[in-house]
């Protein structure tokens, strides 16, 4: 097992080699670049516009864009900067991680702890009316857009005269100090961003295990379990739900890239200090450095959870080997 992380490991490097090149390549494609926008301010002279164009490094061949800036993270581990503050880019994205990570991890947490139940009940009961209402639910919720979901709980709060609706905090908390008037305020704001970013994944986590306790319940060795003369609990969760969630731990690799592009037109609508908005924004004004950086993180983290999700599989199932 060892063996195979570190192999896994290793082959990383290259890949992430190749989707730097292909980031850089995807940005380079898009129309325009980040200077229009100074092309088309009539107060500024073409003078002025090929001295910021040489300060930026655009003058330069797209290839030693590249190698510049890959050079740069290979010596220094130096992202480059954004052209719109010139921050670093690794600054900038720090300055986000944090809430990211948290309403990512927190998102999760209770998506699959409302999803998984509700997927076990709709398998063993699934010609009843409230697994059928279930059912609805999973549809409906897959099929609605995140940002309308905050809109219409945005006006549905302000229908009843609350204002906990914008941001993580009220205006009063943002710059103070950590105290429990603030975790209260954070907690009045948190309950939105949850179904907003959340909804979707416990529709699409519930029908998962549904199609997965299916198609368990009916093998042979459930069947054997039963005959046997176990109790129908541990039939249950020891030979059945054991062998249903082993697709669902793939799925949980995979979600990991949502740390950065989860939601990002919800988390706009909802001013929420993600780094889904910092990605958006960079793209929009052609902010090379930063949206390539942002894409290869996302890419890091896809690798990332599909190496965690493998190992986790094969810790939870003796059946998986690697070696």
């Amino acid at each position: 097992m060892l063996t195979y992380a570190l192999r896994r490991l290793v082959g990383i490097l290259p890949t992430m080699l190749v989707i730097s090149a292909v980031c850089f390549l995807v940005i380079q494609l898009q129309p325009g670049s980040y200077i229009d926008q100074y092309l088309e301010d009539p107060r500024m002279s073409k003078e002025t516009v090929a001295r910021i164009t040489e300060q930026l490094g655009l003058n330069q061949p797209a290839w030693m864009q590249y190698l510049k800036w890959l050079q740069g993270i290979i010596l220094h581990f130096d992202f480059g900067f954004s052209f719109s503050n010139s921050r670093p880019v690794t600054s900038m994205i720090w300055d986000s991680l944090g809430w990211t990570v948290f309403l990512a991890v927190i998102t999760m947490l209770v998506s699959w702890l409302v999803a998984i139940p509700l997927g076990v009940y709709t398998a063993l009961n699934r010609y009843g009316w409230p697994a059928t209402l279930m059912n609805f639910f999973g549809y409906f919720s897959l099929a609605t857009p995140d940002y309308l979901v905050a809109m219409l709980l945005s006006a549905m709060v302000l229908s009843f005269g609350w204002t906990n609706v914008n941001g993580l905090f009220s205006p009063q908390y943002i710059d103070a100090p950590w105290s429990w008037a603030k975790v209260l305020d954070l907690l009045n704001h948190l309950w939105i961003p949850i179904i907003v970013l959340g909804l979707e994944g416990v529709a699409s986590i519930m029908r998962q295990m549904r199609a997965s306790m299916l198609d368990v319940i009916n093998q042979d060795y459930v069947r054997t379990a039963r005959s046997k003369g176990l109790a129908e609990n541990v039939v249950l969760w020891r030979h059945t739900f054991r062998n249903a969630v082993n697709p669902l731990i793939s799925i949980a690799g995979l979600s990991l890239p949502n740390l950065i592009n989860a939601s990002i037109i919800g988390s706009i609508v909802l001013n929420l200090p993600t780094i889904g908005p910092l990605l958006y924004s960079s793209l929009i004004n052609k902010d090379q450095y930063l949206a390539m950086t942002l894409l290869m993180l996302s890419a890091f983290l896809l690798l990332l959870g599909n190496l965690l999700a493998d190992l986790a599989l094969a810790w939870a199932d003796p059946r998986v080997r690697f070696e």
